[in-house]
């Protein structure tokens, strides 16, 4: 399982990105997938991996993402750079909640 600080700060991330660019991708990738369009929200139920388990949910065995590009911030030379990611994010239907002792 993730640790806690790793799921945080993925959360952090996924929920604070301004970029809209993705939204029609995850918007049709999920409702390929049976997901009414209505119930698809990207920063509140649309979420990586990692940043689930920051709300106390885990994706579930077997399900498949939508894949979208993000952009990871960086320092070098002094400079601040971005670069693009590849990620996958899950709907709130591919999750439950996390079970605890196991």
């Amino acid at each position: 399982m993730i640790n806690q600080e790793k799921s945080q700060a993925a959360l952090i991330r996924a929920q604070s990105g301004n970029s809209l660019i993705n939204y029609s991708k995850v918007i049709s990738g999920f409702v390929a997938k049976g997901v009414n369009a209505a119930e698809i929200m990207p920063r509140e139920n649309v979420l990586t991996y990692a940043a689930w388990p920051a709300l106390g949910r885990q994706v579930k065995r077997g399900e498949h993402g939508v894949k979208v590009i993000t952009w990871v911030d960086y320092e070098k030379d002094g400079e601040r750079k971005k670069f693009p990611s590849k990620s996958t994010v899950f709907h709130i239907s591919q999750t439950e909640p996390i079970k605890e002792g196991i």
